[in-house]
């Protein structure tokens, strides 16, 4: 009995030593290296959380889509091919596919991040059935960005100085605030911004407020303008194929850690306004060097200006390109949650 015990635990060793000699390994594109996001979550969760938590049998291995030079748009469609098992993305840059990618993050209609975690929950379904049907993908996460304003390199003071400015754009919904305000949206990649600004092809470029100090926005821009247009709601997802090809306990292994991260990521954005605009417009700053961009606080009027473009023009333009069967989806969704009706005419 001794003997089979010691066979039985042997058989076990040598079993769990075969898993950790033969680990499954992820290949994954995060966001933008010089990001908080990537710094602190993705990079780190990939190169060393998997391994720690899964005893070596999960190992990640991440490059950021601005190290690998890819634009952001076409990440979901390599995952889809198997280039890699994982894919952190924004779904603004996956919706040319179908208009059901932006639900979640319908520009200017969610002004508080506990709102906008309640938005992503009530339309985790939706995005988790696109993502399998156009992408093989398995949705695991949806996490924020900061708040997602306006850095502009000419005057503004407010919503209607953004009339006839040329506006820096990376999705439709953001096209169509800049459209409904007077100005004209410009497709700019996040890495080219700062030249656009320069040479004058964009007068203003809308990004997270993090995102534009640590990218350095401020050394072309003129005007911190601090009308909050979206959040830049992102996604974690994965290749199917690989998912299905993970043992129940990796997939549950997997899901727990993610989630973990998930958490982790919602809570480092809630500080992350404040800190950015602070450092980006000159006052206290400890996590770098102080910009001088000029603070321009939106007003009272502004902020009517801004929800009437996002009901009239926003969700309408919307509802129209997602199509009537999709527009009620949302109503029964994120529509419950922020009082709003979409109608596809």
């Amino acid at each position: 009995m001794k003997k089979l015990t010691a066979l039985t635990a042997a058989l076990a060793l040598s079993a769990g030593a075969a898993l950790a000699d033969s680990p499954v390994v992820l290949k994954a594109v995060g966001t933008w290296s010089s990001l908080t996001n990537y710094q602190k979550h993705e990079g780190p969760f990939f190169n060393e959380r998997l391994a720690e938590a899964s005893g070596g049998q999960i190992v990640g291995e991440i490059q950021s889509q601005s190290g690998l030079g890819l634009k952001g748009f076409e990440i979901m469609r390599l995952v889809k091919n198997g280039v890699f098992d994982f894919a952190f993305g924004l779904p603004g840059y996956v919706a040319a596919e179908n208009a059901v990618f932006e639900g979640a993050d319908l520009s200017s209609v969610t002004q508080d991040i506990e709102t906008q975690r309640k938005v992503a929950d009530a339309y985790f379904p939706t995005l988790e059935e696109a993502f399998a049907e156009y992408y093989n993908a398995k949705l695991l996460m949806l996490y924020p960005f900061p708040s997602q304003t306006l850095w502009c390199n000419a005057e503004v003071n407010g919503i209607e100085d953004l009339e006839g400015k040329k506006i820096r754009v990376y999705a439709t919904t953001l096209g169509d605030f800049v459209e409904g305000a007077g100005g004209t949206s410009v497709t700019v990649a996040f890495s080219e911004v700062i030249p656009a600004l320069e040479k004058g092809v964009v007068d203003c470029g809308i990004t997270g407020t993090m995102s534009a100090y640590t990218a350095n926005w401020q050394q072309v821009a003129t005007h911190a303008y601090t009308l909050r247009v979206g959040w830049g709601l992102a996604f974690g997802a994965m290749n199917m194929d690989k998912w299905n090809s993970m043992s129940p306990e990796q997939q549950d292994l997997m899901q727990t850690e993610i989630a973990a991260l998930n958490e982790r990521m919602w809570a480092e954005t809630a500080t992350e306004d404040g800190i950015a605009i602070s450092c980006i417009t000159g006052g206290d700053c400890a996590i770098g060097e102080k910009g001088g961009m000029k603070l321009v606080e939106p007003s009272a009027e502004d902020l009517a200006i801004r929800d009437k473009i996002a009901a009239d023009v926003v969700l309408a333009r919307w509802a129209e390109r997602c199509g009537e069967d999709c527009a009620e989806n949302w109503n029964n969704t994120v529509g419950k949650v922020l009082g709003m009706t979409a109608k596809a005419n």
